[in-house]
């Protein structure tokens, strides 16, 4: 069994390791793996009940917002931290807009339960939420809060613009400029650490587990720069470290290094980039903190190699793996989910269309610099697995189902505006995705293993379950019952390195299984259609692309009956496949990642366009309201995805 100790009472945080520790002891829990050890970062928490030694996956959300955040707060987000917690673990929640007695026109409940969340809430704006909504507080007359309380779409752009700042001297508007506001940042700061440790199911079920978090909220000139910080335990620095504390990733790993992981308290953390597709050339740009464009170092790369492991390819702002022409020949499927603008204030205000996408701010084109840049620094900076989340503001985790989106909350369709003759966000967004881990049971320590080293996946909203190794494997390895103790025995899983005795130059096997979404009560998953190998390597200095069908049946038939949303035609209910790259050269760094198609299905507008009763050949049909159903840009039919982490060879 696992030890359940008390909850303690805020802020008594430095009290849960040794009261867990004292409970496992008490109870004579735990194992080899679990006991005691040296290492100050683990909690000497007693094994899972289910503990897996071949590993489970496990589905989260890892990019949430709460009334907590500025944005969502102005929105019209009253749900807060409990909340969220309360909602990830199946319960129902009222959403905005509210009456004078505080109720709803609207609920929402996830049709499963989640395993893991963090919740992100911006960092810049903590002690400014909680400054401006309690009375009596220093502050809480200035003319900021003043508007805050009486305007809030002016204070929505009017402090969100301190985020644009330029790097160098990005500041906090007042009345928190300065350490006006520290006291309040600290309370606010409390609440997320203590609803993280009250939510963490520390028995031996493993329920839940909850990870204290926030989001560092970077956007010079309204590019995306945002990173969401995740602890390993609840051992974490007093307060956050904002972007008007430091305008530069490096600087907040920098000070993430003296106030965590090199200050000999126990306390871990990661770095995870989101949804670089809004950056317009900043996320992945070849620049240090000195400005000097190109001058990357091994230093440098280092830290980024271990401050970030994973990144985010998809949420709600759209899908950040590629664009249709990163691929020999195209890549068709890469225009999914695009997002037609480039900056996070245009993608909220709207706008024309019309800018071209910039090939840099996609992942498929980082992890191909990222070989360039290993084969001349000897290590390589770009070196991520890949996640999904929501990026939901209306503390939903989770909230992925195209049937039910209710919005983003955010800087998009404000919450507390929802009326149910509009679509409840902008036509370009949609309901995010899902973080999956592969870990050998539900709690922090074995999760951020698996995201340290990047055993992980990223959905854009089922529940598909993906399992990716290369090794030396028999043609026959779909067949056999141990699958994944046969793949980790011969070779490495998603998220590694494949170094092979004598440098073999023989081309190692790939091996992919992917199983449909199994659904929920009245709601089934989508059969598969595919499975797919991206390919990415070195030619001389120059990063190409490639994509193989490896599994399935790209011209099955399958489609949807657009007017009641029923999928048609045939599809899969697991893909597996072994494969062996016909151009393989162990002398050429290269990555391989594999991509899992569900069968076409409705995506969110079509659901609330059918609902409304509209007809886009009928005009008269079509209410000014509800005219984005009919936008040609957005197509009634998607294709959901997982993507994992790639699998690199010939690296340094």
């Amino acid at each position: 069994m696992r030890a359940s100790p008390s909850r303690p009472g805020p802020p008594l945080f430095a009290a849960v390791l040794a009261t867990a520790a004292a409970a496992v002891a008490a109870a004579g829990c735990g194992d080899d793996t679990r006991r005691p050890t040296p290492d100050p970062l683990r909690e000497t928490l007693g094994r899972c009940a289910d503990f897996d030694a071949t590993r489970r996956p496990f589905f989260g959300d890892l990019h949430v917002h709460t009334t907590l955040s500025l944005d969502a707060n102005l929105k019209g987000t009253q749900l807060g931290p409990a909340d969220a917690y309360r909602f990830a673990r199946g319960e129902r929640v009222k959403l905005p807009p509210y009456d004078a007695q505080g109720n709803s026109a609207r609920t929402l409940q996830l049709g499963r339960p989640l395993d893991f969340v963090a919740l992100t809430d911006h960092a810049e704006f903590l002690g400014l939420v909680t400054t401006c909504l309690t009375p009596g507080s220093p502050g809480f007359e200035h003319p900021n809060c003043v508007s805050y309380r009486d305007d809030p779409q002016s204070a929505f752009i009017s402090l969100n613009l301190n985020l644009s700042l330029s790097q160098p001297d990005p500041a906090a508007p007042p009345p928190c400029d300065g350490q006006s506001c520290r006291a309040r940042t600290i309370d606010a700061w409390g609440q997320v650490r203590q609803t993280a440790e009250d939510a963490y199911d520390r028995t031996a079920a493993c329920a839940f587990t909850s990870f204290v978090a926030y989001e560092w909220s970077g956007s010079p000139e309204v590019r995306n720069l945002h990173r969401n910080v995740i602890f390993r335990n609840h051992i974490v620095p007093e307060v956050p470290f904002t972007y008007f504390d430091g305008g530069y990733p490096e600087l907040l790993w920098e000070s993430l290094g003296k106030s965590c992981t090199r200050a000999g308290t126990g306390c871990d953390v990661l770095t995870i980039p989101h949804n670089s597709n809004l950056s317009s050339g900043l996320m992945f740009e070849q620049k240090q903190l000195d400005g000097v464009a190109g001058a990357f170092d091994a230093p440098y790369a280092r830290t980024r190699a271990a401050m970030e492991p994973l990144v985010e390819v998809f949420q709600h702002k759209s899908d950040s793996e590629c664009l249709p022409e990163q691929a020999e020949g195209g890549d068709p499927l890469c225009n999914f989910e695009k997002t037609p603008y480039h900056t996070l204030a245009s993608s909220s205000l709207g706008g024309p269309r019309g800018t071209p996408a910039n090939p840099s701010d996609y992942i498929r084109h980082a992890l191909g610099e990222g070989l360039a840049l290993g084969a001349r620094l000897g290590v390589n900076p770009f070196m991520y697995g890949m996640i999904g989340s929501t990026d939901t503001h209306q503390s939903v985790p989770g909230a992925v189902d195209e049937q039910s989106f209710p919005g983003h909350g955010g800087a998009g369709v404000a919450a507390d505006t929802w009326s149910a003759d509009k679509l409840v966000d902008h036509i370009w967004f949609n309901p995010g995705g899902l973080a999956v881990l592969w870990a050998e049971e539900n709690s922090r320590e074995a999760l951020f293993a698996a995201m340290r080293r990047r055993e992980a996946y990223g959905t854009s909203g089922p529940r598909i379950v993906l399992r990716f190794f290369a090794g030396d494997y028999p043609d026959d390895l779909c067949s056999q019952p141990d699958f994944a103790a046969r793949g980790y025995a011969g070779g490495v899983a998603m998220g590694s390195t494949l170094k092979r005795a004598g440098g073999a130059a023989a081309a190692p096997a790939f091996a992919v299984w992917a199983q449909r979404d199994a659904g929920s009560a009245g709601h089934p998953g989508t059969a598969l259609q595919r499975v797919q190998i991206v390919k990415g390597w070195l030619d001389g200095v120059t990063p190409r692309f490639k994509v193989f069908d490896v599994a399935g049946n790209a011209q099955n038939g399958a489609d949807v009956d657009l007017a009641t949303c029923t999928p048609r035609g045939a599809g899969a209910d697991e893909l597996c496949s072994v494969w062996r790259d016909p151009a393989y050269d162990a002398t050429r760094p290269a990555f391989y990642y594999a991509r899992v198609l569900e069968n076409p299905s409705c995506r969110w507008h079509t659901y609330a366009c059918n609902a409304a009763g509209v007809d886009c050949a009928v005009p008269s049909s079509i209410p000014p309201a509800l005219a984005a159903c009919c936008d040609p840009d957005f197509g009634p039919v998607i294709q959901e995805r997982a993507w994992s982490s790639p699998i690199w060879t010939g690296a340094p």
